[in-house]
């Protein structure tokens, strides 16, 4: 029984690795400045797509921020929800593949991906973002993309691009 355990725990935190990135938290305060660094105002729209646990919604709804999380691993999508659960009003998280989903229009979409599927990515907000949204990368750079501004860890993109 313990085996099925770990195999079920391996392959939900294995497909969300496959499909993007591994579930690595961020750190507290890599999220107030990637907050800081979309400028959202209170009622303005956040996407996190892979939300994990939730903690950057969790931080953006403190600020009045709306938000939509999309979480492909369901243990994670659940502990996300249970996180968020104050704040529903604000925050909704999806068990979906973001991916495969036609992203809302939003005033910013946060991702932490790996570098081999940035221009994926880029491919991906080419095609769906329609006005003007800020996206916020964490660690890995959009290729062949000028980011407006940079942090220490992240980078700051405007779509859809001029």
């Amino acid at each position: 029984m313990v085996i099925l355990i770990l195999l079920a725990l391996a392959l939900v935190f294995g497909l969300g690795a496959w499909l993007g990135a591994p579930y690595l938290p961020v750190l507290s305060a890599d999220t107030q400045s990637l907050l800081d660094l979309a400028d959202l105002e209170a009622g303005q729209l956040l996407l996190d797509l892979g939300c994990g646990d939730g903690r950057l919604l969790k931080s953006a709804a403190r600020r009045g921020v709306r938000g939509i999380g999309y979480e492909i691993n369901p243990l994670l999508w659940l502990v996300a929800v249970i996180n968020l659960w104050p704040y529903r009003k604000l925050v909704k998280v999806r068990l979906a593949n973001y991916w495969s989903t036609k992203l809302p229009q939003a005033d910013a979409i946060y991702v932490f991906l790996i570098d081999h599927y940035m221009a994926k990515l880029d491919a991906k907000l080419i095609r769906e973002v329609t006005r003007p949204t800020k996206v916020v990368s964490y660690v890995f750079a959009i290729p062949n993309l000028e980011p407006v501004e940079t942090t220490k860890n992240s980078f700051l993109y405007n779509y859809p691009k001029s």
